[in-house]
């Protein structure tokens, strides 16, 4: 794909703005949890969630920008690392406790979406191959 880079990098950084919006409401509690909130009680701690995936979109972001094979074929790696964390928080930030049910938010669900167009983008480097003749 021709702009599957650019695709990747926007994906990168909207998925920072993802962790801002809301992924789940506890209404037992009545609590509203996101990728910078995700502090219920001090038995029940998710952290900031936001941390490491802008940690891994930088990463990401900068090997979408270098044209080595070395960085994408790594980007294939970090990304998949990325959707397998959205996955751990879209379970664990849904998962039922003690008889109260999490009500599902749009964040939650945008979150599995980007890290998805993340990956799937990391299948398509735009890189130039030259052939060597050695004869």
């Amino acid at each position: 794909m021709k702009y599957s880079q650019l695709i990747g990098i926007f994906c990168c950084l909207s998925l920072v703005a993802v962790c801002t919006l809301p992924w789940s409401y506890v209404p037992g509690i009545d609590i509203t949890l996101s990728g910078i909130n995700g502090y219920v009680n001090d038995e029940l701690n998710f952290g900031k969630q936001i941390i490491v995936h802008s940690f891994f979109s930088a990463i990401l972001i900068l090997f979408f920008l270098l044209p080595k094979i070395w960085a994408k074929r790594s980007n294939i790696f970090i990304a998949a690392v990325n959707l397998a964390l959205a996955i751990k928080n879209s379970i664990l930030f849904t998962f039922c406790r003690e008889g109260i049910c999490p009500e599902k938010r749009a964040g939650i669900f945008l979150l599995v979406i980007t890290c998805a167009l993340i990956q799937a983008m990391t299948f398509f480097p735009k890189m130039t191959i030259t052939e060597k003749n050695d004869f």
